[in-house]
Parts: structure tokens; sequence; C-alpha cells
């Protein structure tokens, strides 16, 4: 059985619990502390060695890392349901809508950002939240665009089932709770966010639903 490494409130970790459930593949979970910083244990270290997480353990003992690159070997060794289009434009257009949340909010938003941001340069609560809360609405500035109007966006970011897109954009919509993002300027994001939040393989992965959450 596939073993996931991840944190119930991990952004990325989240991504690979909605892919591994859209794949209705079975999966048991490891809960690595991020708060606690459980992620700096030496032994998590040779699972892990940036120390993050996920890290998605197959079952011939292989620890792949990094939730794009994961994703993508799920795709290429599960490949039904496929969560990309079958067409080149469309891949590449699911590609770059899981890009924004995935490369432009997500990385200078996640906990190591925001802990530095507070223990290093001495910033308050009140300043980290604006940070955060201010890289998500320019990122969904430009990925409301990108969906808006366009002919290729359906129910879910592209056409009719859930895609990439949709993986990627979930945790950063709870991300987008969490910090007091204003959603009104993006309509067409959450009505997509909502239907996904309906589909049972979101529902599950949801942080609150985890053994973890806190």
């Amino acid at each position: 059985m596939l073993t996931l490494y991840g944190y119930y409130r991990s952004s990325a970790a989240y991504r690979m619990r909605i892919a591994l459930n859209l794949k209705g593949l079975e999966y048991r979970q490891v809960s690595i502390h991020l708060r606690d910083g459980a992620q700096f244990a030496e032994d998590f270290g040779r699972i892990n060695p940036q120390h993050q997480v996920p890290t998605l353990e197959t079952d011939s003992g292989d620890l792949l890392v990094q939730s794009p690159a994961i994703f993508e070997w799920l795709e290429e060794t599960y490949p039904e349901p496929s969560l990309l289009p079958a067409d080149p434009l469309g891949r590449q257009r699911v590609r770059a809508m899981a890009a924004v949340p995935g490369c432009d909010i997500h990385p200078i938003g996640n906990l190591r950002v925001l802990q530095y941001l507070q223990r290093e340069l001495g910033q308050d609560q009140e300043a980290v939240t604006a940070w955060a809360r201010h890289w998500i609405e320019l990122g969904f500035a430009g990925l409301e665009r990108m969906l808006a109007g366009h002919p290729a966006t359906g129910t879910f970011c592209h056409g009719e089932t859930p895609t990439m897109a949709d993986v990627f954009l979930v945790p950063q919509l709870f991300n987008a709770a969490r910090f007091g993002a204003d959603m009104d300027s993006f309509p067409t994001i959450r009505r997509i966010g909502e239907t996904c939040n309906a589909h049972d393989a979101f529902e599950r992965a949801a942080p609150g639903n985890q053994e973890d959450a806190e």
C-alpha cells in the first residue's frame, strides 16, 4: 500500500490526498507535525532530504518528493481516471493554472516563510497575515482572469471533471479562508471551489477530516 507522509494543514500534502482520492487509490498516512518541528528529525531527513512534506512511499519502498513531481508520477503510473486533458493545449492550460497556487502563491506563504517573517524579521501576526493574504489575492486575480469567460472553463477549472488545476486550487482556497482573503473579486474561483468541496474525493481530503486535525 502507498504511504503518504504529510500534515493535515500542509497545502502540498492536501494536494496529494485529493489526487490519490480521485485516482481511487488506497493509502495510509503518517503525520509529520510541522508546527512541532517533527520534519527536522534525523529519521525523517532520511525520508525527505528537504525536511518537508509530502513524501509518498511506493509499494516497492521508493520515496517520492515534491508534490508536482509526485502528481506526474501518479498520472503516469495510474493513468485512469486521468487528471490531465487529452490534448496538449489543454494539458498546458491545466498545468499553467496549477502553477499559480503551486509556484506563485504557496512557496512564499508556507509555514517556514511565515515563521521566518516572525522570528527573524520581527513581524507580528497581523503583518504575517497581511503578507499571506496579499500574495493569495494577487495570485487569485491572475487565475480568475485565466478562468473567467474561457471556453474551456466548465464545472471545474477545465471541463466537467476535476483536473490537476482543481487539485492545486482547493488547498489554496483553504489558506485563503485561514488568512481572510477577500474572495468577492474571484467569483469563478469561488464557484469552482464550492463545486470541488462538494465532491467526495475533495471532502475526504479536507484538513478537518484528517486524523491529525487539531
